[in-house]
């Protein structure tokens, strides 16, 4: 399974091989168990302003800006983009709600992936649309030793989000390398689009409700059912790529 995606990908691109450096990684879905809790957040927040986001939608919309999300809703149920001001005080309802629910969890699997490919000398890098600034720290605490602050795109590093492929090729701008020298890792439709735009083949695990589908409609060069599924077959996906 994983030599015909491998192969089909390189064909696809004109590529020799893999040459393996760095593993992209978003966060919300991937690392951490947290987008049911942004998903309840943009639900409750978007129904206190007067418009309907559905939990399942608002898994379609990981990646996007918040403004983007806001405005897309708002110019479905009333015909017209939202102002300035009134992005400003849904987003920050929305963040108000998502931090008043439980803390999420580091999704099962993702640190022993995570230190296995920084033990194999691979870079880690961090690709996310978030713009928390305790962000270093909430992923050092969780997972100790493996990101840079060099190696980390996040919200404050590019114009456009995801689907846009900016973020992944900023990250690979910095980690110094080629997309044939990366995989990405995303869990979001919209990220797999950004990482299939950016040229870099893409792994999909599907950790929310979507459909499989969902995922692979958007280009997915391999599919897992969870970051634990992915840790444990990771050693046959790495040595499928670096031969």
């Amino acid at each position: 399974m994983f030599e015909e995606a491998i192969k089909n990908y390189l064909e696809e691109k004109g590529y020799n091989k893999i040459n393996l450096k760095a593993v992209l990684f978003d966060m919300d879905g991937v690392l951490f168990d947290s987008m049911k809790n942004h998903a309840k957040a943009w639900n409750k927040a978007m129904s206190i302003y007067g418009m309907n986001l559905s939990e399942e939608e608002a898994f379609m919309h990981e990646g996007r800006t918040g403004a983007s999300t806001i405005n897309i809703v708002c110019t479905r149920e009333r015909g017209y983009n939202a102002s300035e001001e009134e992005i400003k005080k849904i987003y920050q309802t929305k963040s108000e709600i998502f931090n008043s629910l439980p803390k999420a969890e580091p999704m099962p699997g993702a640190y022993t992936l995570l230190r296995n490919i920084k033990d194999s000398g691979l870079q880690p890098v961090l690709v996310t649309g978030s713009g928390q600034l305790s962000l270093l720290d909430n992923l050092n605490h969780h997972f100790p030793g493996i990101f840079q602050k060099e190696f980390m795109v996040t919200a404050f590093d590019v114009k456009y989000g995801k689907p846009n492929p900016e973020p992944y090729l900023m990250g690979l701008k910095k980690a110094g390398i080629e997309a044939n020298e990366a995989i990405v890792v995303e869990n979001a439709p919209l990220g797999v689009k950004a990482g299939v735009a950016a040229g870099i083949f893409t792994i999909a695990v599907n950790t929310g409700p979507l459909p499989d589908s969902a995922l692979l409609d958007e280009g997915a060069n391999l599919l897992f059912g969870s970051m634990l599924e992915l840790s444990e077959k990771w050693d046959s996906v790495k040595n499928e790529m670096c031969r």
